[in-house]
């Protein structure tokens, strides 16, 4: 029986895992990732609209070369009120170019982003990776002790856990978890078009939740069509032509004639929320921390920012990693951010099932406003983009204004 030892181990190999092991490294940590085999897989058909925090995020990692001649980016956002109810929102596009951007992000096949995280972690002399299960975690004052699934084991100063909605890290530590479940399936494929889609992602709001087209390079996108269980089994069984024309009829023929269609992978939908996104030595990211419906390109962002986040923790850590003062600096930064984000996807997704009419007339209102007013459409974007960065702006702004007032003339 072996028994190793690093600064930090973390625990999954999805691209969130990936990624915050490159973080972790990046502060001078030795570092020890458990990906078994399986954790991601090449006939993953799904991609990821990272926006451009994210984006930034995986450039400081040296990802981002491997993953742009693949990716398109995202310069308009289109959302569509296609639930046919009489209170109905108006069709509202968010053109990245009203804040200043060039685009807001970038959709990338997250085969390919996750073999460019894996390259990278490859070429990371910090980082040690084991194709390896955690079986269980022992947290004690001044270490982390975690038992493999061959029972070696790892001594550590700090855990992340980035295991999923199942997290093993979180269930070790104690961490309750809010779990519930939505009657709805995500149907994930990808499509050629006759019609340039002009970088503009196009998401559909329907009485059984959205159906999000987004842009990928050429006359290709891919899509993903949240639909009622029932529903699921019909559309895997059409042939190519049906299913095609039931994408066209969907989209409105935005795109003209649809063809080429990949096969149809089936996600059931739910959420999570843990309690606590720290404790006693871990930190929890990813769907280990949260989860939600695929809507607003909220998720994987989400997790990213995570990772961010550890990172500042550990910029001003002292030499023990996994010290209160890290995990505490991290629990009370990701609170706002995630609880905002959970609620506001599940709210809205919610309300695109409910029959309730003043919760039509409210989403139909809100919509509105975003389309006609300036500055709300500046903040709702800014604030998409990137949380409390509108907020930023503003302050910068006033400050700006107070040193002009005062300066002497």
């Amino acid at each position: 029986m072996s028994h190793s030892r690093a600064d930090i181990v973390v625990v999954g190999g999805g691209p969130t895992g990936m990624a915050a092991a490159l973080e972790c490294a990046s502060h001078g940590r030795s570092v020890i990732i458990l990906a078994p085999s399986g954790s991601h897989v090449d006939s993953d058909a799904r991609t990821t609209a990272l926006m451009v925090p994210s984006i930034d995020l995986i450039k400081a990692m040296g990802v981002w070369d491997d993953c742009a001649p693949h990716a398109a980016p995202l310069r308009t956002l289109r959302i569509v009120d296609d639930t046919k109810r009489l209170l109905h929102a108006p069709t509202t596009d968010f053109k990245a170019e009203e804040i200043g951007e060039n685009e807001f992000g970038y959709n990338i096949p997250n085969r390919i982003l996750n073999a460019a995280l894996q390259k990278a972690i490859d070429g990371t002399p910090a980082i040690q990776q084991m194709d390896i299960s955690l079986s269980a975690v022992h947290y004690i004052e001044d270490a982390a002790e975690l038992t493999l699934s061959d029972g070696n084991k790892i001594t550590a100063q700090l855990v992340v856990g980035a295991d999923g909605a199942q997290s093993i890290v979180r269930q070790s530590a104690g961490i309750d978890v809010r779990r519930w479940d939505y009657p709805q399936t995500a149907c994930v494929m990808a499509f050629d078009h006759a019609r340039s889609h002009n970088f503009v992602s196009s998401e559909f709001h329907t009485v059984e939740g959205p159906f999000t087209q987004v842009p990928l390079p050429g006359k290709r996108s891919s899509l993903v069509w949240v639909r009622k269980p029932e529903e699921v089994q019909t559309l895997m069984a059409m042939g190519d032509d049906e299913l095609c024309l039931a994408i066209e009829k969907q989209m409105q023929s935005m795109l003209g004639k649809i063809s080429n269609p990949t096969k149809v992978q089936v996600w059931p939908l739910s959420g999570s929320l843990a309690h606590q996104f720290a404790k006693r030595r871990c930190v929890l990211v990813g769907q280990a921390a949260h989860a939600f419906p695929p809507i607003g390109a909220q998720g994987l962002n989400l997790g990213f920012r995570d990772v961010e986040d550890l990172g500042a923790a550990l910029s001003n850590a002292p030499k023990d990693a996994g010290a209160s003062s890290v995990t505490s600096h991290y629990d009370r930064k990701r609170r706002t951010d995630i609880y905002l984000r959970t609620g506001a996807v599940d709210l809205l997704n919610r309300s695109l099932l409910s029959g309730f009419v003043p919760l039509h007339m409210a989403r139909a209102l809100g919509m509105g406003a975003l389309k006609y007013g300036g500055p709300l459409r500046g903040i709702f974007m800014r604030e998409g983009i990137k949380p409390g960065s509108s907020f930023s702006n503003v302050l910068s702004s006033l400050l700006d204004k107070r040193k002009t007032v005062s300066s002497p003339s």
